[in-house]
Protein backbone atom coordinates (compact mmCIF):
# COMPACT_ATOMS: atom_id res chain seq x y z
CA UNK A 1 0.00 0.00 0.00
CA UNK A 2 1.35 3.13 -1.18
CA UNK A 3 0.73 5.85 0.47
CA UNK A 4 3.28 8.56 -0.82
CA UNK A 5 0.38 11.11 -1.51
CA UNK A 6 -0.50 11.34 1.81
CA UNK A 7 3.00 12.46 3.01
CA UNK A 8 3.65 14.86 0.16
CA UNK A 9 0.30 16.65 1.14
CA UNK A 10 1.66 16.44 4.90
CA UNK A 11 5.14 17.42 3.79
CA UNK A 12 3.90 20.43 1.21
CA UNK A 13 2.11 21.94 4.33
CA UNK A 14 4.87 21.69 7.11
CA UNK A 15 3.40 19.53 8.97
CA UNK A 16 5.61 17.29 11.41
CA UNK A 17 4.13 14.17 11.51
CA UNK A 18 5.82 10.50 11.50
CA UNK A 19 4.25 7.00 9.54
CA UNK A 20 5.07 3.48 9.52
CA UNK A 21 2.66 1.55 6.82
CA UNK A 22 -0.74 2.64 7.90
CA UNK A 23 0.42 3.88 11.02
CA UNK A 24 0.37 7.59 11.31
CA UNK A 25 0.86 10.64 14.17
CA UNK A 26 0.46 14.59 12.49
CA UNK A 27 1.88 16.66 15.26
CA UNK A 28 0.46 20.30 15.42
CA UNK A 29 0.05 23.23 18.20
CA UNK A 30 -3.54 22.67 18.76
CA UNK A 31 -6.50 20.73 19.32
CA UNK A 32 -8.11 23.12 16.71
CA UNK A 33 -4.89 22.65 13.91
CA UNK A 34 -5.75 18.89 14.83
CA UNK A 35 -9.26 18.67 13.85
CA UNK A 36 -8.48 20.19 10.44
CA UNK A 37 -5.87 17.91 9.79
CA UNK A 38 -7.89 15.03 10.76
CA UNK A 39 -10.39 16.28 8.22
CA UNK A 40 -7.49 16.73 5.43
CA UNK A 41 -6.69 12.99 6.29
CA UNK A 42 -9.94 11.75 5.87
CA UNK A 43 -10.25 13.22 2.34
CA UNK A 44 -6.80 12.29 1.44
CA UNK A 45 -7.64 8.56 2.18
CA UNK A 46 -10.95 8.69 0.70
CA UNK A 47 -9.00 9.83 -2.51
CA UNK A 48 -6.89 6.67 -2.47
CA UNK A 49 -10.21 4.31 -1.78
CA UNK A 50 -9.36 3.69 2.38
CA UNK A 51 -11.21 4.07 5.29
CA UNK A 52 -9.56 5.56 8.44
CA UNK A 53 -10.46 3.45 11.58
CA UNK A 54 -12.09 5.72 14.26
CA UNK A 55 -12.19 3.46 16.83
CA UNK A 56 -8.08 3.75 16.37
CA UNK A 57 -8.09 7.46 14.94
CA UNK A 58 -8.27 10.60 17.34
CA UNK A 59 -7.19 14.17 18.01
CA UNK A 60 -5.49 14.73 21.23
CA UNK A 61 -2.22 15.63 23.03
CA UNK A 62 0.89 13.64 22.03
CA UNK A 63 2.17 12.73 25.73
CA UNK A 64 0.98 9.09 26.63
CA UNK A 65 -0.21 8.26 23.07
CA UNK A 66 0.96 5.07 21.55
CA UNK A 67 3.18 4.58 18.53
CA UNK A 68 5.10 1.69 17.30
CA UNK A 69 5.76 0.49 21.12
CA UNK A 70 6.78 3.76 22.17
CA UNK A 71 4.81 6.61 23.72
CA UNK A 72 6.37 10.24 24.39
CA UNK A 73 6.25 11.89 28.06
CA UNK A 74 7.52 15.11 29.69
CA UNK A 75 10.61 14.96 32.26
CA UNK A 76 11.67 17.99 34.16
CA UNK A 77 12.21 21.62 32.33
CA UNK A 78 9.30 20.68 30.05
CA UNK A 79 11.93 18.49 28.11
CA UNK A 80 9.70 15.71 25.76
CA UNK A 81 11.38 12.43 25.93
CA UNK A 82 10.64 8.76 24.37
CA UNK A 83 9.49 5.65 26.96
CA UNK A 84 8.87 2.13 26.36
CA UNK A 85 4.63 2.20 26.43
CA UNK A 86 2.70 0.25 29.02
CA UNK A 87 1.08 -2.43 26.50
CA UNK A 88 4.38 -3.13 24.99
CA UNK A 89 5.47 -3.54 29.12
CA UNK A 90 2.81 -5.89 29.66
CA UNK A 91 3.49 -7.89 26.47
CA UNK A 92 7.18 -8.11 27.59
CA UNK A 93 5.87 -9.59 31.10
CA UNK A 94 3.41 -12.10 29.41
CA UNK A 95 6.48 -13.16 27.06
CA UNK A 96 8.76 -13.50 29.67
CA UNK A 97 6.22 -15.62 32.08
CA UNK A 98 5.70 -18.15 29.14
CA UNK A 99 9.40 -18.64 29.04
CA UNK A 100 10.44 -18.52 32.49
CA UNK A 101 7.38 -21.27 34.08
CA UNK A 102 8.81 -23.36 36.67
CA UNK A 103 7.21 -25.90 35.55
CA UNK A 104 8.68 -26.43 32.49
CA UNK A 105 10.66 -29.01 32.57
CA UNK A 106 13.83 -27.37 31.30
CA UNK A 107 17.36 -26.56 33.23
CA UNK A 108 18.57 -22.83 34.38
CA UNK A 109 20.75 -22.58 30.89
CA UNK A 110 18.10 -23.96 28.58
CA UNK A 111 15.74 -20.87 30.33
CA UNK A 112 18.28 -18.57 29.59
CA UNK A 113 19.08 -19.36 26.37
CA UNK A 114 15.79 -19.01 25.32
CA UNK A 115 15.57 -15.58 27.52
CA UNK A 116 18.78 -14.55 25.87
CA UNK A 117 17.66 -14.12 22.01
CA UNK A 118 14.22 -12.30 23.68
CA UNK A 119 15.40 -10.13 25.77
CA UNK A 120 18.56 -8.85 23.17
CA UNK A 121 15.65 -8.35 20.39
CA UNK A 122 13.53 -6.19 22.87
CA UNK A 123 16.71 -4.19 24.18
CA UNK A 124 17.63 -3.72 20.50
CA UNK A 125 14.13 -2.15 19.57
CA UNK A 126 13.54 -0.32 22.22
CA UNK A 127 17.07 1.00 23.12
CA UNK A 128 15.40 4.71 21.91
CA UNK A 129 13.54 4.72 25.24
CA UNK A 130 14.76 7.92 27.68
CA UNK A 131 13.10 5.81 31.07
CA UNK A 132 15.92 3.96 32.72
CA UNK A 133 14.05 3.03 35.77
CA UNK A 134 12.21 0.87 33.58
CA UNK A 135 14.80 -0.89 32.35
CA UNK A 136 16.01 -1.70 36.26
CA UNK A 137 12.62 -2.44 37.01
CA UNK A 138 12.36 -5.31 34.52
CA UNK A 139 15.63 -6.71 35.38
CA UNK A 140 14.69 -6.90 39.43
CA UNK A 141 11.15 -8.83 38.41
CA UNK A 142 13.06 -10.97 35.59
CA UNK A 143 16.02 -11.72 38.34
CA UNK A 144 12.97 -12.63 40.90
CA UNK A 145 11.85 -14.93 37.98
CA UNK A 146 14.84 -17.01 37.65
CA UNK A 147 15.63 -17.18 41.40
CA UNK A 148 11.78 -18.79 41.35
CA UNK A 149 12.75 -20.91 39.24
CA UNK A 150 16.05 -22.27 40.64
CA UNK A 151 14.31 -22.64 43.93
CA UNK A 152 11.62 -24.42 42.29
CA UNK A 153 14.42 -27.30 40.72
CA UNK A 154 16.25 -27.47 44.07
CA UNK A 155 12.97 -28.57 46.06
CA UNK A 156 13.87 -29.97 49.26
CA UNK A 157 15.01 -27.22 52.12
CA UNK A 158 18.67 -29.43 52.73
CA UNK A 159 19.54 -29.28 49.10
CA UNK A 160 18.48 -25.26 49.06
CA UNK A 161 20.64 -24.84 52.29
CA UNK A 162 23.41 -26.47 50.75
CA UNK A 163 23.31 -24.94 47.30
CA UNK A 164 22.97 -21.11 48.71
CA UNK A 165 25.67 -22.09 50.96
CA UNK A 166 27.72 -22.93 48.31
CA UNK A 167 27.04 -19.61 46.29
CA UNK A 168 28.12 -17.83 49.62
CA UNK A 169 24.39 -17.19 50.71
CA UNK A 170 25.21 -18.96 54.31
CA UNK A 171 25.44 -15.33 56.63
CA UNK A 172 22.46 -14.33 55.28
CA UNK A 173 20.41 -17.33 55.81
CA UNK A 174 18.45 -16.73 59.52
CA UNK A 175 20.02 -19.44 62.11
CA UNK A 176 16.64 -20.86 62.69
CA UNK A 177 15.90 -21.48 58.98
CA UNK A 178 19.90 -23.57 59.47
CA UNK A 179 18.66 -25.81 61.58
CA UNK A 180 15.42 -27.00 60.52
CA UNK A 181 16.57 -26.38 57.09
CA UNK A 182 19.62 -29.56 58.23
CA UNK A 183 16.69 -31.46 59.98
CA UNK A 184 14.57 -31.39 56.14
CA UNK A 185 11.96 -29.29 57.47
CA UNK A 186 11.80 -25.59 56.24
CA UNK A 187 10.48 -24.24 53.18
CA UNK A 188 11.62 -21.80 51.07
CA UNK A 189 8.71 -19.63 48.64
CA UNK A 190 11.42 -16.39 47.78
CA UNK A 191 15.01 -15.06 48.09
CA UNK A 192 15.40 -11.61 49.01
CA UNK A 193 18.83 -10.94 48.33
CA UNK A 194 21.02 -11.03 45.19
CA UNK A 195 23.77 -13.50 44.90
Amino acid sequence: MLLDEVDKALEARGYSFARYADDCNVYVGSMQAGQRVMALLRRLYAGLKLQINEAKSSVGSAVGRKFLGYELWVAKGREVKCAVAHKAVDGFKARIRQLTRRTGGRSMAQVVDKLRSYLLGWKAYFVLAQTPKIWRALDEWLRHRLRAIQLYQWRRPRTIYRALKALGAGRWLPNGWRRTAAAGGATVTACSRPF
